[in-house]
């Protein structure tokens, strides 16, 4: 299966799963490790955070030079990444309106 072939699909799974792990991150691992005592959490949870927001940069990146965003439009979707529930909110307004392949802009 050639599911990360496209462009738009990295884009949009990338962006959900950075969007997803940093809210565990923020509002399970640490509350856990904070009130709970559990630094496990975070210890596993943080690297893989870590990860999936290095890949959204990476393809944030990838996205502005295929698909030839502004510096603007590329400022919006990295600024998303540092705000909570901001990678769904990219997506929304901006990832899932793409067309499927660069060719195609």
């Amino acid at each position: 299966m050639n599911f990360f072939t496209s462009l738009k699909t990295r884009l949009r799974v990338i962006g959900f799963a950075e969007g997803v792990s940093y809210l565990l991150l923020l509002f399970i691992a640490v509350p856990l490790k904070r009130m709970g005592g559990h630094p496990e959490a975070v210890q596993i949870l943080g690297p893989i955070h870590g990860l999936l927001f290095l890949l959204y940069v990476l393809v944030v990146i990838q996205g502005k030079i295929e698909y030839g965003w502004t510096i603007g439009k590329m400022a919006l979707a990295l600024l998303a990444s540092i705000i909570p529930g901001g990678t769904f909110y990219a997506d929304h307004k901006f990832f899932r309106h793409l067309p499927a392949t660069p060719e195609q802009v």
